[in-house]
């Protein structure tokens, strides 16, 4: 059913309610399909109808509310992954536990070493910058700062830095 909101500006609010009531569920599931957290979902949702409202009282004519109602649901999901920073991945978790016997233990210490020479053959300019970046967690708008180097370069040098450490881990390992 396409509905229209032109004539809701010219209403009473109770049509807002009723297309709250009519698209509740349906857009509900849309969020909860795209955003883990329940919390977030309901945040968007809120979101969404908090606009129709918004929109309703600037006499904003929408043509097809559902349709609309979903483009901005689908924005709001966007914007909240574009917010969010992914959660730092800490080394130690990648490595077997110390306290996992002796066999993981040894693993460990391969796995170190391994890492530590692979860092080590890398430029100095890549070296750094993956350093200071990845071990001791800068920005690369700090590094470039306090060396002077653009921070395009930092993040050319970064990446060339993880691509040899790849082919250097894949073929020690």
């Amino acid at each position: 059913m396409l509905a229209s909101l032109e004539p809701m500006a010219r209403e009473p609010d109770h049509r807002i309610a009723d297309v709250v009531a009519r698209e509740r569920s349906r857009l509900l599931q849309f969020i909860r399909r795209r955003v883990a957290d329940p919390g977030d979902a309901e945040d968007i949702l809120q979101d969404v109808f908090a606009a129709l409202v918004e929109t309703n009282q600037l006499l904003m004519p929408i043509e097809h509310v559902t349709g609309w109602l979903f483009r901005v649901a689908r924005n709001r999901i966007i914007d909240l992954f574009r917010r969010r920073k992914p959660e730092p991945l800490e080394f130690e978790d990648l490595l077997p536990s110390p306290d996992a016997g002796p066999d993981a233990l040894f693993e460990r210490r391969v796995l170190l070493e391994t890492l530590e020479d692979a860092i080590a053959a890398l430029p100095p300019d890549q070296r750094d910058v993956f350093i200071q970046h990845e071990l001791e967690g800068r920005s690369f708008k700090e590094i470039a700062a306090e060396t002077g180097v653009n921070v395009n370069t930092l993040l050319s040098r970064k990446r060339y830095a993880v691509l040899r450490l790849r082919d250097a881990l894949r073929d020690r390992l």
